[in-house]
């Protein structure tokens, strides 16, 4: 991963933790906890692609298994976390735009229904029943709701920040970069089409002028 796409995941997955640890989980909101950290993850893995979301996604759940009052397994919410991180980033399109935000919401439900199942899962697994008292359904409604409304507020501003630690911003314009999928989406803001037209017409008038110049100095000595 470049430096500053560490030092951009960091600063949110920071962010993220805190404001849940301190703000949304003091709530008391029936059934589930909004979990601003996996919209971090999600947002970063569909500008960043399947490797950087599965080691985000990683390293943002191992630092919520140790942040206090962490009361599950250690590497619990790192492994949830990491194969969210790794299955979103799939959901990258190859030409790097996002036409709608049908995708990206339709990704956080399935993303908070698949965290939930995959934590409870592994809960299992380890000895901790507590999702079969508090009710499994209820969580995986609860969670999904909580999510999708916090999602339009974050996910978006998360993958503009994302999008903009990239060195060439021209390229992000483009139908791709880096290897095919770290461009502009299209929902996020219809500027970027506008902008990459008039560069392109204003290249297209240069490389024109040019050549017609090339041509009429070729013809000059022809007919010298």
């Amino acid at each position: 991963m470049r430096l500053n796409r560490i030092l951009l995941s960091t600063l949110l997955v920071v962010v993220a933790l805190v404001v849940q640890v301190t703000v949304l989980a003091r709530l008391h909101l029936p059934g589930a906890v909004p979990d601003l950290l996996l919209l971090v993850v999600i947002g970063l893995a569909l500008v960043y692609g399947h490797t950087s979301g599965a080691l985000i996604g990683f390293c943002a759940g191992l630092f919520a298994d140790v942040a206090p009052p962490a009361d599950h397994a250690t590497g619990r919410y790192a492994l949830v976390l990491c194969l969210v991180g790794y299955v979103v980033g799939l959901a990258r399109p190859e030409n790097g735009r996002l036409r709608s935000a049908t995708v990206p919401m339709l990704v956080v439900v399935a993303a908070a229904v698949g965290s939930t199942l995959l934590y409870a899962g592994v809960g299992s697994l380890v000895g901790d029943t507590s999702a079969r008292h508090v009710g499994l359904t209820g969580l995986l409604i609860s969670a999904a709701v909580y999510d999708l409304l916090l999602a339009p507020f974050t996910v978006p501003l998360i993958m503009a920040a994302a999008r903009r630690t990239e060195n060439d911003p021209l390229a992000a314009e483009g139908p791709s970069t880096m290897g095919g999928g770290e461009g502009s989406y299209g929902w996020l803001g219809g500027t970027g089409r506008g902008r990459g037209g008039r560069i392109g017409s204003q290249r297209a008038g240069l490389l024109g002028k040019s050549a017609r110049g090339r041509t009429g100095r070729i013809k000059g000595v022809k007919r010298l």
